[in-house]
């Protein structure tokens, strides 16, 4: 059976650290470019803040993240909601996922299951997935998960002090769903 047949996602854990780091050293070419907070020198101690920190982001409602997980338990990326505007009640949503890993529809089905678990949990009404204007392969997620492209924004990314032009996709609430008063 295929390790990434059916990943599931769950809130980033303190034993977690050296498997993230594993998973963003190994995917460092193709990170490194699109994701401001990848670098080269991504170490135990930048993946150690990371986690501890989204549990405070998660109460206050900040931040949702959650790693993708695979098979076996094996961490094969993240995904995640930040950014939230609470008094128009969108976010953004953002995906990554490990080099040896892509190309299995992995982020397609992160998307889908990050997505539901917002539309459920929280009254946000829409969720943008804003993607640097070059990176045709976190686009054609947005596009396979269903997203609506909705336009260009120009110089609306800075990435390692670049500014890049972005397309804005967006996922909006099923009528009917989540939390009461979330219509």
């Amino acid at each position: 059976m295929d390790p990434m047949a059916d990943p599931s996602l769950r809130f980033p854990a303190a034993g977690d650290t050296e498997a993230l780091v594993d998973a963003v050293r190994e995917s460092l070419p193709a990170l490194e470019r699109w994701m401001p907070w990848c670098h080269a020198a991504y170490s135990t101690a930048d993946a150690a803040e990371f986690i501890a920190s989204r549990a405070a982001a998660r109460a206050a409602g900040d931040a949702f993240d959650f790693f993708i997980i695979g098979d076996q338990g094996r961490l094969l990326g993240g995904c995640g909601i930040n950014a939230v505007n609470r008094d128009h009640r969108f976010a953004n949503l953002g995906y990554w996922v490990r080099a040896s890993a892509t190309g299995r529809g992995v982020a397609v089905t992160a998307v889908g299951l990050l997505a539901g678990w917002v539309f459920e949990h929280t009254d946000l009404a829409r969720l943008e997935i804003v993607v640097a204007a070059g990176n045709e392969a976190s686009r054609r997620v947005a596009e396979k998960a269903g997203a609506l492209r909705e336009g260009t924004l120009r110089s609306r990314l800075c990435l390692h002090g670049s500014m890049h032009d972005a397309l804005v996709y967006s996922l909006i609430r099923p009528p009917g769903s989540g939390p009461a008063g979330a219509d």
